[in-house]
């Protein structure tokens, strides 16, 4: 992937749309091929770390014992000790923490009450603490360092379409930082593949109410490899 063509991209995406009395999210659009959606075992799901974050300041929850509380308190969006997990037997209040909160830290030793009381709540939306994100930790952890982590951090998923779309920016974004999030992620993406690069049809990008623009970087793929052989 080309830094170079990504930006032209990016630029052309800019320039090609009508202005918002808003700041626009500069979403990277990938479609897959050659993989059976049927088979869980070709899905996509994965947490890219990048270098920079979005552009959206994430919100993050941590469900806490007495061990991570303080921490917890001073670092995090909210904290919930495993004595408070009573308060949340409603089911609304459940539904509405699920709503406002993008993250969900965990401390291990108390996983097993926190599938209790949340799980069929934040399972169905994809926010149980996840280990692969980094979520599930242990009792001394630096929440502070694990908070700044997951402000850019992103979920690259696909499981029903062959289609990955996740924000990379905003429209007053740094662009050397969205270029940079995007090749991250396309490179994470395609080492995460069973044919890499191949199950790969197109990458293109977008703003959210302008039009898509498609990352010209298939023909320099061939070229390069065509001058590789020679």
């Amino acid at each position: 992937m080309d830094s170079n063509k990504i930006l032209e991209a990016l630029k052309q995406a800019k320039t090609q749309h009508k202005k918002r009395n808003f700041n626009q999210t500069v979403d990277l659009i990938i479609n897959l091929k050659d993989l059976d959606m049927k088979k869980p075992d070709q899905h996509v799901d994965f947490y890219a770390h990048l270098h920079h974050n979005t552009g959206k300041k994430l919100k993050i929850a941590g469900f806490v014992g007495p061990e991570l509380k303080e921490d917890a308190k001073k670092n995090l969006d909210f904290a919930i000790t495993v004595d408070e997990f009573n308060n949340y037997s409603d089911k609304k209040k459940a539904k509405k923490l699920a709503y406002e909160y993008d993250y969900f830290i965990a401390q291990a030793n108390i996983m097993a009450k926190v599938a209790g009381t949340f799980g069929k709540i934040l399972g169905t939306r994809g926010k149980m603490p996840n280990p692969k994100a980094g979520c599930v930790v242990p009792p001394k952890t630096n929440l502070g360092q694990l908070y700044e982590s997951l402000q850019k951090t992103v979920r690259v998923k696909a499981k029903i379409l062959p289609v990955i779309q996740c924000v990379v920016g905003k429209e007053d974004t740094d662009e050397k930082n969205v270029v940079d999030n995007i090749m991250t992620i396309y490179k994470q993406l395609a080492d995460s593949l069973p044919n890499h690069e191949n199950n790969i049809s197109k990458v293109m990008i977008k703003l959210t109410m302008g039009k898509i623009v498609e990352i010209k970087w298939k023909e320099q793929n061939k070229s390069q490899r065509k001058n590789f052989r020679q």
